[in-house]
């Protein structure tokens, strides 16, 4: 018996996860998902108290959780959430600071030819370069986001 394929998101803790949202839409050529709708329905009937939400991009939205989507992936226009390939960042407070590898990371793959270009654009989304590997198998550049986790750019 085949099951259906699940439906999943990628959830990544954050200090901040509204600028990881920024970082990774603008990385991924992403949407930022707008969940003001579904926050000002819910404000409205009482069901949640303002103090658990921001404003961020000039409108509400969650103060702990900001998502991403595939621009192309459908969406529920009441909520905002979309309902295909997307990151969700979670605020989890990080005691220490992290010290080893990554044992889940995003594997970027952009046009043929074009990896120093691609690097040097998340450069200046705020991406930094940990280290380059040259192995038989190919070569990839290994770079960090700006909270310093781990992703490869190929």
């Amino acid at each position: 018996m085949t099951s259906a394929p699940l439906h999943w998101k990628l959830v990544i803790d954050a200090d901040d996860p509204h600028a990881q949202a920024d970082f990774w839409a603008a990385a991924l050529g992403y949407t930022v998902e707008d969940h003001s709708v579904l926050i000002g329905r819910l404000l409205d009937l009482g069901t949640i108290p303002p103090g658990i939400l921001v404003e961020h991009h000039g409108r509400r939205a969650w103060r702990d959780a900001a998502a991403v989507r595939h621009p192309d992936e459908p969406y529920d226009v009441e909520t905002g959430v979309g309902l295909g390939r997307r990151l969700l960042f979670n605020r989890v407070p990080r005691p220490e600071e992290k010290t080893a590898k990554n044992r889940l990371h995003i594997d970027l793959h952009g046009p043929a030819g074009q990896r120093e270009a691609e690097v040097e654009r998340l450069r200046a989304l705020g991406a930094r370069i940990q280290h380059r590997v040259e192995e038989p198998s190919g070569e990839w550049v290994v770079m960090t986001d700006p909270e310093g986790n781990e992703f490869c750019v190929h």
